[in-house]
């Protein structure tokens, strides 16, 4: 006796198909997934190497490192003011110490300078600095000392020493025993810039960063302050690095005092 053939259903043929169609799909996907695994593995070599580099200034400009936030910082008019102070003092910037916060951001721009040697002293704790800053450290090009108490190099030690963004946090107690230390470690100059009184605002973030807010005086306060510790004024520097300042028709927005070392 015969079988009669069952009719196929087509709903189950369709059923099938589709199940063939999504069986295709994967077994598609899973042949392209080591190409999606190499293009993963490639954009995120990309995003290590720019997390690495991003603080050497290679990939951004030494300005994107800085530490010190909000409208008061010196550090990055120091960097503007270099051209001016080669100037200004000449062979004297052979041998240049920067002390104050984002002082790694100084000391690169500086070590970019034919002929210069440079190093640095930071006067707060470096926890969220990046991977150049503490290299610099590592290296001794950079030191993280209490600028309060007796800096940790010898008479003369520099040619010229530059300090910013640090002073104007200090009272007169601790600058008494700061500014003759800073004169001290330079022998052809010492030059400080401070914040502007009208110009600049501290901010209660810089509290918590540098233990007390900026303590922002006057051009005439500085200058009594200088007469009070037996520093002068470098006439000379002052004149050279006013000229060059002109032909560029710079306007500082800090307070730039240029001043003699101790003979």
């Amino acid at each position: 006796m015969m079988m009669s053939r069952r009719p196929i259903n087509p709903s189950r043929r369709l059923a099938d198909g589709r199940a063939a169609s999504l069986d295709a799909s994967i077994r598609s996907k899973t042949r392209s997934s080591p190409y999606l695994t190499i293009g993963l593995v490639i954009v995120g070599a990309f995003l290590l190497i720019g997390y690495f580099y991003r603080d050497t200034g290679t990939f951004g400009s030494i300005k994107g490192i800085s530490r010190v936030e909000g409208d008061f910082s010196c550090a990055v008019e120091v960097q503007k003011t270099i051209p001016f102070l080669k100037k200004a003092y000449g062979d004297s910037m052979h041998k240049v110490l920067h002390v104050g916060p984002d002082t790694c951001s100084v000391v690169a721009r500086l070590l970019e300078e034919e002929d210069t040697q440079a190093w640095g002293i930071e006067p707060y704790d470096i926890e969220d600095a990046g991977h150049f800053c503490k290299k610099l450290v590592h290296k001794g090009i950079v030191r993280v000392a209490d600028i309060k108490f007796p800096l940790p190099y010898r008479a003369k030690s520099f040619s010229l020493v530059i300090v910013s963004d640090a002073l104007d946090y200090l009272s007169p107690r601790y600058l008494n025993r700061t500014l003759p230390e800073l004169a001290r470690v330079s022998s052809d100059g010492l030059v400080v810039f401070t914040g502007y009184p009208r110009h600049h605002k501290a901010k209660v973030a810089d509290k918590s960063r540098f233990g007390g807010l900026a303590k922002l005086r006057s051009s005439t306060w500085w200058v009594r302050f200088f007469v009070q510790t037996s520093l002068e004024e470098n006439e000379v520097a002052i004149k050279k690095f006013e000229l060059a300042a002109l032909k560029k028709s710079y306007v500082p927005s800090c307070q730039i005092f240029h001043l003699r070392s101790y003979h």
